[in-house]
This record gives structure tokens, C-alpha cells and sequence, in this order.
């Protein structure tokens, strides 16, 4: 398993852009938030999680392509999704 904290940099919070690119993965890959795990292929668990900008949270990913999943995750965040 590898983890990464980031905070979200973009204004409108995690984006649903993060769910299509995760799911490219094998790997399972989660979004740790305080004391909750979020499936980060869900869209709807992540629209749900409600995650505004500025927040911290953890990424933890474990399988095969971990460290490529982390990374592209943690991408994705500190580039604000493109926006």
C-alpha cells in the first residue's frame, strides 16, 4: 500500500473528473478524509463526501498499479484538475 497527502487546490472542491481516472486502475484506491474512506471510482461517494477546497485529505492505494494510481491521483489535485 502507498498513501499521499494533498490538499485540494481547486476552488469548486474534488472534482468527479477524479472518479473516471481512477477507475483506469486496478488498484483499490481510497480518499481518506478525518475517519472516513471513500472509494475513489464512486462518483457518487466522492459528490457525496461533500470535500471543498483547501481540505486536506489522504490518498491510499493498494494493488498492482498502486504507485502509478497514487500518482495520477495526487496529479490530478495539485494541477486543480486542469482548471
Amino acid at each position: 500500500m502507498v498513501s499521499k497527502t494533498v490538499t485540494i487546490k481547486n476552488e469548486q472542491g474534488l472534482h468527479m473528473r477524479l472518479a473516471k481516472e481512477m477507475a483506469k486502475f486496478s488498484s483499490d484506491i481510497q480518499i481518506v478524509l478525518a475517519d472516513k474512506k471513500i472509494n475513489a471510482k464512486s462518483v457518487m461517494n466522492i459528490m457525496a463526501a461533500c470535500i471543498k477546497g483547501g481540505t486536506e485529505i489522504t490518498f491510499e492505494c493498494n494493488g498492482e498499479d498502486e504507485q502509478t494510481a497514487c500518482d495520477k491521483a495526487v496529479e490530478l489535485v495539485e494541477s486543480g484538475f486542469g482548471e
